[in-house]
């Protein structure tokens, strides 16, 4: 296994990126037909690794725009939007960062990890009188925050890079970004120059997000954000990198529940699984259809138009949802949790959260959000 065989054939300069490129990634490679007095007119220079280093070898080569030097943003090209992954570099963005590259895997697409960074400066110390003027100590600790963001997102990429060459994770292109600003803002703008078709989040188990619920930016990005996000649990083993089974739908018995199955549906394809439609009533008004009647209405029109998904019904209460929801999940067992998300303002977002927002605080369950 320590002899050395032939994995490429090329000319001297090709062959000289492909060596640096293996050797970067710790693969020992040496060369033959070499011209020592002129090598760069070479020609047909083989390329030639141990022989156990050829399943990693062949990962590399074979996915060599994900191992070189990364450029800036704007590097992914492909027609398909690609998936955007925030990132904080602790284990539960690792987790989602996981599903993220199983997702985009899928949809042959490419994904943006994304970096925010915050000056304390302008976090801590700026009144409403202040001029926007630094000290030269305040401009060096910017500088440092911000080199140190970039060399964690390089690790974090390195850690990603190591987990593609030992086949944990799928070969996907992705690239890399760090922004300075508050994070769920930056989140959202960046959204609006880049189109991704899904955000994937990490967020913390539900002890820790209700200790720390008001600064949960996940949640702040489910309230602000007009793109689909998959909020992935710190505490969950990826099972959306296996097949779902079984999904819990959030249905406000209108129109918009079609376009969130839609998105269900071209999200996840392939899956065969069981989806329960759970109605929540609101307040009753005049010549309103009964919900039981708009349910199975809305459960017709699925099973014709979705017909890789079995459907099943379910009632919660308008006053109790987080609690029929505790009940309903014991016993089921849900892979992923589905909730269209209307737009509200910053007034109806303080005093009146969204469903998705209480759910996400209250599971610890993978949870799709789709505006409607």
């Amino acid at each position: 296994m320590d002899r050395f065989i032939t994995v490429a054939i090329h000319t001297y300069d090709r062959a000289v990126a492909l060596r640096a490129l293996l050797e970067s990634q710790g693969v020992e490679v040496e060369f033959r037909n070499v011209n020592i007095e002129h090598p760069v007119v070479s020609s047909g220079v083989r390329v030639r690794i141990r022989e156990n280093d050829l399943p990693l070898a062949l990962r590399i080569i074979e996915n060599r725009e994900i191992f070189a030097e990364q450029p800036a943003v704007g590097r992914i090209t492909d027609a398909s939007r690609p998936l955007l992954v925030p990132v904080d570099f602790s284990d539960y963005s690792l987790e989602a960062a996981k599903v993220a590259f199983a997702i985009a895997d899928k949809h042959r697409t490419g994904i943006i990890l994304l970096h925010t960074y915050i000056d304390p400066y302008v976090a801590g110390n700026m009144q409403l009188t202040d001029s926007l003027t630094y000290e030269i100590a305040d401009a060096d600790s910017r500088k440092v925050i911000e080199e140190t963001s970039r060399t964690r997102m390089g690790h974090f990429a390195a850690r990603l890079r190591d987990m593609i060459k030992q086949g944990e994770i799928p070969p996907v292109k992705f690239e890399t970004c760090v922004v300075e600003g508050v994070p769920e803002d930056a989140v959202n703008d960046f959204t609006k120059s880049n189109n991704p078709f899904l955000i994937v989040m990490g967020t913390r188990c539900s002890e820790r997000k209700e200790r720390e619920m008001i600064g949960s930016v996940t949640a702040e990005v489910l309230d602000k954000c007009r793109f689909s996000v998959l909020a992935i649990p710190e505490s969950d083993k990826t099972s959306l990198l296996g097949s779902l089974s079984k999904i819990l739908f959030f249905s406000n018995v209108d129109q918009e529940d079609i376009l969130a199955m839609d998105t269900l549906h071209r999200l996840f394809p392939d899956a065969n699984a069981k989806v329960t439609i759970a109605n929540i009533p609101g307040k009753k008004r005049p010549f309103e259809r009964r919900p039981d009647e708009a349910l199975a209405r809305l459960k017709a029109y699925c099973e014709t138009n979705f017909r890789n998904f079995v459907f099943d019904t379910a009632a919660l209460s308008l006053d109790k949802a987080v609690e029929d929801f505790n009940a309903l999940e014991e016993g089921s067992g849900f892979d992923l949790i589905v909730v269209p998300n209307k737009k509200k303002n910053v007034f109806s977002r303080l005093f009146n959260p969204s469903l998705a927002h209480k759910i996400l605080f209250a599971a610890d369950i993978p949870m799709l959000v789709i505006p409607v």
